[in-house]
Formats: C-alpha cells, structure tokens, sequence
C-alpha cells in the first residue's frame, strides 16, 4: 500500500496525497553515456558545528564527499564548487577551496571519477574592484589554485568584471589573459541575471544578439583553450544560437534547468552537452535517461527525463537564484544527507507551498528514491511549519 500523507494548498486547506512514483533501479555498473555530463553538486552544512551560518558556515564534509561518490556510480562528471554549491551565497572562497581539494583527492580513489572546477573572482568584492586588472589577477588566484591542485577550471562568470566591465572588449582583455596562461582547456561559463542579478549585461551587452558576438569572439580567438561553453539562459532558443555558431570542437554544454531535455536530445544534426544543477537533484533518473540515450533507445530517454522537467521547472523558478533549497531538499528527503539546513540559512528562501509542490512532482518524477523515509521527512517538515 502506498503512503499517504496531508500536504498543503495554496487556499490554505490540506489534501491527502497518496504516493505514486516508483524509484529508478540502481545501475549495477557505472554506465556509459554519448553525452558528457556534469552535475553541479551542492554542500551539506553541519549545523552541529555551525556556530556562523552567515559567515563562515560549517560543512559536513563526509555526507558532502559521499554524494559526489553517489554521482559518480551514476556514470556523472562533477561540476565543483559552482552555484550549486552557494558560491558567493554561503560559501566562501576559503571553504570553495577546502571542498575542491578534498574532491580532487577523493576522485582520485575511485576509477574513472572525473571533474572540473569552478574558478572566479567571488574573493574579490565588485565594491572593491577598482580595473580590470584587480579581475585579472582575482581569476589568476583561483584558476592557479585548481591547476596547483591538479584540477581543470571551468571559469565562472564574475560579477565583480560585470561591476567594472563597460564594453565587450573589457571582457575580451580579461578573458583572453587568462586563457592564454591556462593549462589546459576551461569551460567557460554564461550564468544569465535569473540566476544571479549581479551578472545584468554580461559580456558587454543586455542585448542578447549582442552578447552572443561577443562571447563567441572571445572562443574564437581562444578556442584552442576553451573545450566549451555553459550557457543558463533558460531559453532553448538562445542555447540552439550559440550551439549553431560554436567554432568546430567547442561544445555546447547545457545549463537550461527548463529545456535540457530537448536540447541533450538535440534535433538531429547538433546536440548539447550537459552541465547542470538539477541533476543533482534526479541522478538516477538523469543516469538511465543518459544510458538510454547512448544505446540509442530515444524512446525511454524521453519516458525517464520528461517527467523530471515539471519538477525542475518548479526548483527553478522565481527567483530563480534561490533553486538551491530546492536542491538539498530533496538530497535530504532521499536520505544523502540527516538533516535540511543550508550555509547562510539558504532553506529559508522558499516557503512551505514550494516545498510541498516538490514533493508532488518529485513524486510523479518518480525521483523520491525512498518514498517511506521521504513521507516520513515530509511529515516532519510540515510540523516544524505548524501543519
């Protein structure tokens, strides 16, 4: 018998709701996709230890090393301290260097485990930033860090250049300094203003076509260090521009939390990579949607990834900045983790209709890997907000 339990409606009533989602089966081996896929991972807080959660809050690093094992047996890259993991909301670039070292030692315990890093300028503050060389020498500190460490950097947009930045050349200048000294390739990285406000008018331009110019002339100049581009602009039409205007071998990697299904399918001719956050969140349905793929049966892919877009959508959604709490939420209601706290109180940011809508469609996802326990989580949740 399935579980039930009463959920709350936005008119202020209660409905009972019956569980009807089945869990993704485990694979046996790690398998094996045709599209490179990240999953920008989130940190677990340990609000045992957390004395200053607005300031330098406490990680649990064990339950936050454990999920990107978890990741990895799921046949997923890891995209390392990203925004996923609350950089510049909660983490710090002192505790984003703790957690790419420590998952750059433990990747290299376990066969085939693979990531890259998210390197910035979120040390320096965009009040601060005096030129573009304060930038500059902000992105030496942290891609050094990850290429001392042994890592591969994927730079991430700064809002600190979009502070100081006043036309596309600014980032040309910034961009083509550091590619030149890099090690290996980076990927890059175009995070639109729905997920950070700060980043309004990257790449010189709030104009879409405009921007687009100018960041492909930046690959173009570059683009024997750059192995691709993230682009989180949540619309699909934008993302097939850019996959359509990519120089030969610079790939597109997805980060559209709305449309990722259709753009990793692609339309026949050219298709997207993946680098996103909502895979975190349904990694086992993510995992055999992928190996689906791979095999070529387009026809499970579509039945596994589609039933997670209403629930992405919902993580997402205004503001969009805020989809982290979403994120951990359902790390803790399967179990990845004992409690439902964030660096900087970050649970706090959507209310319990939010909550309570994920359940549903994490339910109908089939992504609520163990429903009894996530019933039982749930159930407490409501109480501590008064149901």
């Amino acid at each position: 018998m399935s579980a039930t339990l009463s959920l709350p409606r936005a008119d202020g009533t209660l409905e009972t709701y019956r569980l009807t989602g089945t869990p993704i089966t485990r694979p046996a081996t790690v398998p094996t996709f045709n599209r490179i896929a990240y999953a920008a991972a989130h940190v677990v807080s340990d609000p045992l230890a957390d004395l200053q959660p607005w300031g330098r809050p406490a990680i649990d690093w064990d339950a936050t090393m454990a999920f990107r094992h978890h990741l990895w047996a799921l046949g997923f890259k890891i995209a390392e301290a990203m925004d996923t993991s609350q950089r510049g909301m909660g983490l710090d670039w002192a505790g984003a260097q703790e957690l790419i070292r420590r998952s750059l030692a433990d990747a290299r315990t376990v066969a085939g485990a693979d990531l890259a890093c998210g390197a910035g300028t979120d040390h320096l503050a965009p009040a601060d930033t005096r030129s573009l060389d304060d930038v500059i020498r902000a992105y030496e500190t942290q891609v050094g860090f990850v290429e001392q460490e042994g890592g591969r950097s994927i730079m991430m947009a700064s809002r600190a250049l979009a502070h100081i930045a006043r036309s596309p050349d600014d980032y040309r200048k910034v961009y083509g300094h550091i590619l030149r000294q890099t090690k290996d390739k980076v990927v890059l990285h175009w995070l639109g203003d729905m997920f950070d406000p700060q980043l309004k008018g990257y790449w010189g331009s709030e104009k879409f076509e405009d921007a687009l110019d100018a960041v492909l002339s930046i690959i173009e100049e570059n683009k024997a260090k750059v192995e691709g581009i993230k682009i989180s602009l949540l619309d699909n039409a934008y993302e097939v521009a850019l996959r359509n205007r990519l120089p030969e071998g610079v790939l597109c990697f997805t980060g559209d939390d709305f449309n990722y299904a259709e753009l990793i399918e692609g339309d026949g001719q050219k298709y997207s990579h993946a680098l996103l956050g909502i895979f975190d969140a349904v990694a086992p349905s993510a995992s055999k949607a992928l190996a689906s793929l791979a095999a070529d049966d387009v026809a499970t892919f579509r039945s596994v990834i589609e039933p997670t877009v209403p629930l992405s959508r919902k993580i997402f959604e205004a503001p969009t900045q805020y989809y982290k709490a979403g994120i951990v939420f359902l790390a803790w209601l399967n179990g990845h983790q004992k409690n439902f706290t964030m660096p900087a109180g970050m649970q706090s940011a959507r209310g319990v209709l939010h909550y309570a809508d994920i359940f549903r469609l994490a339910d109908k996802a089939n992504v609520l890997d163990k429903p009894e326990l996530a019933t039982e989580r749930m159930k407490a949740f409501l109480v501590m907000q008064g149901f």
